[in-house]
């Protein structure tokens, strides 16, 4: 092809030689601006005529098919087994599961008060919380027990009058019994020994306001209020703080019902044959973030809250976490109002598939591609959580299934996944011989 264009540049080359040779004979005869004229004119038609030339002599380019691949999709190979089921509860919050407020059963003033008795402190179970003033409490034992020494005087008085009038009767009457049990102090007696009984139960009750002016608490607790100050007088019934349990807190957790099935819920309801049910404890466990570090407390599922929430239709399942301010391993306290994420260690559900959500397709069906082929596979699912549903049928062990979304899909499209892509070298050659040619010009 080249060699073509430079003959035929040549030929008019030599053509614009001629034509040169004959315009320098016929210049001398023709006028100045007439030979512009004409050389203007030769010199367009030189270039329209080699424009036309390239334009004829150019060959078509040779254009070749690019191949089409199928779609290239993302797979991942699943395989049957026994799971787990994790049910995750929405944030819940830490609460006590004993709180109470401290009220004195006796008025007076305070005399003493225990050093941790304000927000924060600890206080151990029976130790003493507050003293009021017990001399007034003392002076009521003192005057109690007077009284039922009187009492008991009365009461031996009349059972000595009592013997004198029975010897005295029988000396006068003998084998005979009186008419009115008067004779012989019988009502007398008995009257008696209702006041003494009266005079101790009163005897009973100062000792025990005696005891009451020493406030403790059954249990360990810590503080959360106090409202009390030394020399401070106080009215029985008065509050005089808060505190809560430390052995255990609770957390109350909403679930959606279905999610009930999937772990047990002690119940402590006694059988009609008076029988306990065997005590069931369900793992949980407890996550929270406190000072920038994840910490995680072990709890056991204890009860539900006997209710439906008519607002959010869910049931409150309790969680109840032993030993919360235990920090021997390193871990800090779960104090009650921490917002935690409850883990519960549910049922294990037998020979199942964990598919992917991302994998799950109109709710219920999954892509599966075998032999490069995409079949369209409808799922049994047991129960679908936020990462994974669990099918129990509609996949086989070793199947694989995209991940990857198609804007298009048939039942048996051919595709491609990354486990059938070739090598990075063998990959490269593909590439450049699938190449589309560039147009020869």
């Amino acid at each position: 092809m080249i060699r073509e264009i430079t003959d035929r540049f040549s030929s008019i080359a030599g053509a614009l030689h001629r034509m040169r040779n004959r315009l320098v004979k016929a210049a001398g005869a023709m006028p100045s601006r007439q030979l512009q004229l004409l050389l203007v004119l030769v010199i367009l038609g030189i270039g329209v005529g080699i424009g036309a030339l390239l334009k004829y002599s150019r060959k078509p380019p040779v254009r070749a098919e690019k191949k089409i691949l199928p779609p290239l999709v993302e797979v991942q190979t699943v395989h049957r087994q026994d799971v787990r089921m994790i049910i995750q509860g929405y944030q819940g919050t830490v609460s006590p599961k004993v709180q109470v407020e401290i009220v004195p059963q006796v008025s007076g003033k305070v005399v003493y008060v225990n050093p941790q008795f304000k927000a924060g402190g600890f206080i151990r179970s029976a130790e003493q919380l507050l003293k009021v003033d017990p001399r007034d409490y003392e002076l009521a034992v003192q005057q109690a027990k007077a009284f039922v020494a009187e009492a008991q005087v009365g009461l031996d008085r009349e059972k000595a009058e009592a013997e004198v009038a029975r010897w005295q009767w029988e000396r006068l009457n003998p084998n005979t019994e009186p008419a009115s049990p008067l004779v012989f102090h019988e009502p007398q007696i008995r009257q008696a020994e209702a006041r003494l009984d009266s005079t101790k139960a009163g005897l009973a009750a100062a000792e025990l306001n005696l005891e009451r002016t020493e406030l403790s608490l059954p249990i360990d607790v810590r503080i959360v209020s106090e409202k009390v100050d030394l020399g401070q007088y106080v009215l029985a019934g008065q509050s005089l703080g808060t505190a809560y349990g430390i052995d255990a807190v609770e957390i109350e957790l909403p679930l959606q019902d279905r999610e009930l099935a999937w772990f047990d819920i002690p119940d402590y309801i006694v059988s009609f044959n008076g029988n306990a049910p065997p005590n069931k404890r369900t793992i949980a466990q407890v996550k929270a973030d406190f000072a920038g570090t994840n910490h995680t407390w072990t709890g056991y599922v204890t009860r539900t809250t006997g209710q439906v929430d008519k607002t959010s239709r869910l049931i409150s399942v309790v969680i109840e976490v032993p030993e919360p301010y235990n920090t021997s391993d390193g871990q800090p306290a779960l104090l009650p109002g921490t917002f935690v994420e409850v883990l519960i260690m549910g049922n294990v559900l037998k020979d199942a598939i964990a598919v992917p959500r991302d994998a799950i397709r109109e709710g219920n069906k999954v892509w599966v591609v075998e032999n490069s082929r995409l079949h369209i596979q409808p799922l049994e699912i047991a129960r679908a959580e936020r990462d994974f549903a669990y099918a129990i049928s509609g996949l086989d062990d070793g199947a694989m299934i995209v991940l990857s979304s198609l804007d298009i899909v048939t039942e048996g499209m051919k595709v491609r996944s990354q486990l059938e892509m070739p090598a990075p070298a063998e990959q490269l050659n593909l590439d450049s011989n699938e190449t589309e040619p560039m147009e020869a010009e």
